[in-house]
């Protein structure tokens, strides 16, 4: 079986890309990893377009876990997931955990064989009450 997939969308290309570099160099390439950030004209934002990228290079039957750090991020997110629609939809969840050590986090257990229920559940045990 294959692994969970994770995603990091931030507001900043920089963050996303730091962020992917920092779980690969702690879980290796065991985990399906994709990211994304910043807007097409290369400032701040995300894109719907370059979200559903992302999920789509970071597939997995097992499912795709989207770590973002702002509320756009996490509205963008939801609209990729919507226009991917079903069947693929139902197994991809936006954590609502820190960015970095959520990924890395969500990452570690995803790289075990976890679920995407467990992978979720421990990224959301990161976040503030």
């Amino acid at each position: 079986m294959k692994n969970v997939g994770i995603v990091i969308v931030s507001h900043s290309a920089k963050v996303a890309e730091g962020t992917a570099d920092m779980v690969r160099q702690m879980v290796g390439d065991e985990v399906p990893l994709a990211w994304c950030g910043g807007n097409p004209e290369g400032g701040l934002g995300t894109s719907v377009e370059a979200i559903m990228q992302a999920i789509d290079r970071a597939w997995s039957e097992a499912g795709v876990a989207i770590l973002v750090d702002l509320g756009g991020a996490e509205t963008n997110s939801e609209m990729a997931i919507e226009m991917i629609g079903e069947p693929r939809a139902n197994r991809i969840v936006v954590c609502n955990a820190p960015i970095v050590e959520g990924a890395v986090m969500a990452a570690t257990e995803a790289s075990g064989g976890a679920s995407l229920r467990e992978v979720v559940a421990t990224a959301h045990e990161l976040a503030p009450a």
